[in-house]
């Protein structure tokens, strides 16, 4: 590629990535008035992410509070207003609220909202036995009760529940429930919000991949999810074009029209089909709720992209993972539903290193903004720029960028997909 043409695509990819935090001072914040789940998802002044404090390779070593407080303050200086969490059976989503609330206090203009994650599980889940999906969790009452019991202590902070994380899509082998389980809670829930037991606000929801939302398979459009659908105030879909560059490849590998691209072309054009392919997957669940007469709104519960793989997504498999590709999948994604006024909780925020703990380039280990260390990925360099991050540190080391900040470094890992032809 021609120098010139290069460093137009780079500044293009930094300069769109951050058209949220542009976008943010056009829109009206409710700053210093008690706000919503309706008031704060889709509106791009308040950006999402999926969040997990942890540091080390096993969760039974807790983020403190005070570390918990550094992370929500360098994603407070980058726009960010709503972190997702996943379960409430460990603590530190209870340690996440506290380090809020301390924060609120000792800044009362300061905002960050929670989407509190609630776990469920089918019986037999991550045990030696038979999972029987179903039959739900006897561990199911107990989660769902925290969560209350959280949600009423923190309402000026929690605004979204959410009822299991993708706990509907038969391909989590190791826990999934049928429809059932989760409309039955969402209606406890509802029940609960309807007798002035929880925040009359309170949006309920499950947040779950697009199939299991109706979006994909026939098998998934069932009774019980129509029934779903019409009880949630909206729908929390996922969407993973990073998975399906190994397991659904059509739109990913380079079509032979591109074949005399240089690679970072070949790579912008993949990333431009990455989005579309979210989009689809969007429209499909979409398409569904309006056959089956339901009108809520929908919103990316998750999506998002690895920046180091040594599997299925690496060199020997279907080039996805490298920061440069991370980079321009959250811009696109970015701007897209920043544009279209849908909330999308990018995944994740902090690298977390437990989730493959023997396998440290494992890309469930690398989906983070941000490495362990608080190094800002590419999708964040400008922000180190600008200076936003001055001051603030993760675990005492200042926030500074991977590669030292060096494109030409960064790029001797970016490859082009694969071939189609």
């Amino acid at each position: 590629m021609k120098s010139s043409l290069k460093l137009l695509l780079i500044g293009a990819a930094l300069t769109a990535s951050f058209s949220c935090s542009e976008k943010s001072t056009d829109v009206e914040t409710t700053k210093n008035k008690e706000v919503t789940a309706k008031e704060i998802l889709g509106n791009p002044a308040y950006q999402a992410i999926s969040f997990g404090g942890y540091r080390e390779r096993s969760r039974d070593i807790q983020p403190t509070v005070n570390q918990l407080k550094e992370d929500v303050k360098i994603l407070s200086a980058m726009g960010i207003k709503i972190l997702r969490t996943y379960n409430v059976q460990l603590p530190h989503a209870t340690t996440l609220l506290k380090a809020i609330r301390e924060l609120k206090k000792e800044d009362p203009n300061f905002e960050m909202y929670v989407m509190l994650g609630a776990w469920i599980d089918c019986k037999n889940a991550w045990t030696d036995l038979e999972p029987d999906h179903n039959v739900e969790s006897e561990q199911n009452e107990g989660e769902i009760e925290r969560a209350v019991a959280l949600v009423n202590q923190y309402p000026d902070i929690v605004k979204i529940l959410a009822v299991g994380n993708e706990a509907m899509v038969r391909w989590a082998t190791s826990y999934f429930v049928q429809p059932w389980v989760i409309l039955k809670w969402v209606n406890h829930l509802q029940e609960l919000k309807a007798e002035g037991k929880l925040p009359k606000d309170l949006w309920i929801t499950s947040s779950d991949d697009f199939s299991s939302w109706g979006g994909g398979d026939a098998s998934y459009h069932t009774e019980d999810l129509e029934k779903l659908a019409n009880a949630v105030d909206y729908i929390s879909i996922h969407t993973y074009p990073y998975h399906n560059s190994h397991y659904n490849p059509a739109f990913w590998r380079v079509p032979i029209e591109e074949s005399k691209l240089s690679e970072l072309e070949k790579v912008e054009a993949a990333m431009l089909r990455a989005r579309d392919f979210a989009k689809s997957q969007y429209d499909s669940v979409a398409s569904y709720m309006e056959s089956i007469g339901v009108d809520k709104p929908i919103h990316i519960g998750e999506t998002g992209w690895a920046s180091v793989s040594d599997g299925f997504y690496g060199p020997e498999g279907s080039h996805a993972a490298d920061e440069y590709k991370q980079g321009l999948y959250y811009k696109h994604m970015r701007e897209w539903t920043n544009e279209a006024g849908i909330s999308m909780f990018y995944f994740e925020a902090f690298n977390e290193q437990w989730k493959d703990a023997a396998n440290p380039i494992g890309s469930e280990n690398h989906f983070g903004l941000f490495s362990l260390k608080g190094e800002a990925k590419y999708p964040v360099w400008e922000l180190v720029d600008q200076g936003i991050f001055e001051g603030l540190t993760r675990d005492g080391n200042p926030i500074i960028k991977t590669y030292n900040g060096e494109i030409d470094s960064l790029l001797t890992k970016v490859s082009a997909p694969p071939a189609n032809y």
